[in-house]
C-alpha cells in the first residue's frame, strides 16, 4: 500500500494547507514537460498527483488512514487531474508552464563609478556621467521600422505574442505557453527594417548625462537613478543608472562614518605646556584648537558639526583631533643638556652619555 503522506513529504497530522502548498511544490518540480530528459517524471508525477486527491478529500483521507485502498477511478469523482492542475496553475483546463503574456523587454541596467573628492563628497556636486548604453533609434523613433512603414501584427501568434501547444497524455489535456518564435514575444513583426538600427529600435552609443550626488555620499554609496539606464526595446520601459561612488583619499582626513579624524604631532614642550595648533576644516578654512598643559598622547579633542553633513537628513558629524607626542630621536648638545637638567629637577634617572658610562 502506497504511503501517500511519505509521498508528499508531510506529517501524518499536516493540515490541509500545508498539503496544498506541498503539492504545488512537488507538482511544479515534477511534471514532465519539467524534466524531459526524466523517463520516470510522469511516474512520479501521477503519484504526486494521487496523494494530493486522497489527502485534499477529507473522507478519502479518513478511508485512507482507516488502511482502505483506491483502485482506478480515484479521479472520477474529482473531474480528472486536468481539473486538479487548473486550481492551482491556471491554462485552459491544462498546466501551463510558459509565459503568461508578451516578455518584458525592459532596457539593461547600467553601473557607472564616479570618484569624488572627499569634499565633493561632503557637500555634494553635479557631475556629467558618461558611458555606453542602448539608446533609442531616432531614425525610427524606436519602432525599427523603416520610414514610411509600421511594424504589422504577426500572422503566427495573431498579436499575442504567445503561442499555445495542447497535446493528450495519461494525465489529461496538458497546455503549453510559450513566446512565440516569429516576433519574439511582440506580438508585431518588421517587414521593412530601419536602415539605421536594422529593426531593433534601438542603438548603442556613448550617453553623457548630468548626475547631481547629493551631499553626504561614502565610499561605496551607489546612487539609483530610475529609468536612466539603457533604453527598453520596441517601447518596453528603460533600465536604471546606478552611480557608484568612489572616494579618494584625503591627506588631511580620515573619515569613518559622518566623523572626521585629523592627527596633529605635537612636541613634547608643546604637550606639557600647552599650545595653540592651526587645523583645517573641510570647508577649506582653518580653525584654532588650544591644546591645555598637561595633553597626553592619545587625547581626541572633538570640534561639534565640522565632520561629513549627514546623507539625506540634517545635521553633519564631527571633526575629531587626534594627538600625537613626538619624541625627539636626536638632540644637540645644548637640548640633550636642557633635557638632563629639566630630567634632574623631576627626579628621573635617564642614561648617562656613553662617554661617561662605565661597565661593571
Amino acid at each position: 500500500m502506497k504511503d501517500y503522506y511519505q509521498i508528499l513529504g508531510v506529517e501524518r497530522d499536516a493540515t490541509v494547507e500545508v498539503i496544498k502548498k506541498r503539492f504545488r511544490q512537488l507538482a511544479r518540480e515534477s511534471h514532465p514537460d519539467a524534466n524531459p530528459d526524466d523517463p520516470t517524471a510522469e511516474e512520479r508525477f501521477r503519484e504526486i498527483a494521487e496523494a494530493y486527491e486522497v489527502l485534499s478529500d477529507p473522507q478519502k483521507r479518513a478511508r485512507f488512514d482507516r488502511g482502505e485502498e483506491f483502485g482506478a477511478d480515484l479521479f472520477s469523482n474529482f473531474g480528472g487531474l486536468d481539473e486538479i492542475l487548473s486550481q492551482f496553475f491556471g491554462g485552459a483546463g491544462g498546466f501551463g508552464f510558459g509565459r503568461g503574456g508578451a516578455p518584458s523587454r525592459r532596457g539593461q541596467d547600467v553601473v557607472v563609478a564616479v570618484d569624488l573628492e572627499l569634499a565633493e563628497a561632503a557637500f555634494g556636486v553635479s557631475r556629467d556621467i558618461s558611458f555606453v548604453a542602448p539608446a533609442m533609434c531616432t531614425v525610427c523613433d524606436g519602432s525599427g521600422a523603416a520610414e514610411g512603414h509600421s511594424p504589422v501584427s504577426c500572422p503566427t501568434c495573431g498579436g499575442r505574442g504567445q503561442v499555445q501547444a495542447t497535446r493528450n497524455t495519461f494525465l489529461g489535456a496538458m497546455t503549453t505557453v510559450a513566446e512565440c518564435h516569429s516576433c519574439r514575444g511582440r506580438g508585431a513583426i518588421i517587414e521593412e527594417k530601419c536602415p539605421n538600427c536594422v529593426g531593433g529600435g534601438r542603438i548603442s552609443q556613448e550617453i553623457v548625462l548630468p548626475v547631481e550626488i547629493p551631499p553626504g555620499v561614502d565610499d561605496g554609496t551607489r546612487l539609483r537613478l530610475p529609468g536612466r539606464g539603457g533604453a527598453g526595446e520596441f517601447g518596453s520601459a528603460p533600465g536604471d543608472l546606478y552611480v557608484q561612488v568612489k572616494l579618494l583619499p584625503d591627506s588631511r582626513f580620515e573619515r569613518l562614518g559622518s566623523d572626521l579624524h585629523h592627527q596633529i604631532r605635537l612636541g613634547m614642550a608643546e604637550a606639557a605646556l600647552g599650545s595653540i595648533v592651526r587645523v583645517p576644516l573641510i570647508e577649506g578654512d582653518d580653525v584654532d584648537v588650544d591644546i591645555p598643559p598637561g595633553t597626553q598622547p592619545g587625547t581626541v579633542f572633538r570640534i561639534a558639526r565640522k565632520g561629513v553633513p549627514h546623507l539625506r537628513r540634517r545635521g553633519r558629524g564631527d571633526l575629531l583631533v587626534n594627538v600625537d607626542v613626538a619624541v625627539p630621536d636626536k638632540l644637540t648638545a645644548e637640548q640633550e643638556a636642557a633635557l638632563r637638567t629639566y630630567a634632574e629637577l623631576r627626579g628621573e634617572q635617564p642614561l648617562l652619555p656613553k662617554r661617561k658610562r662605565k661597565r661593571r
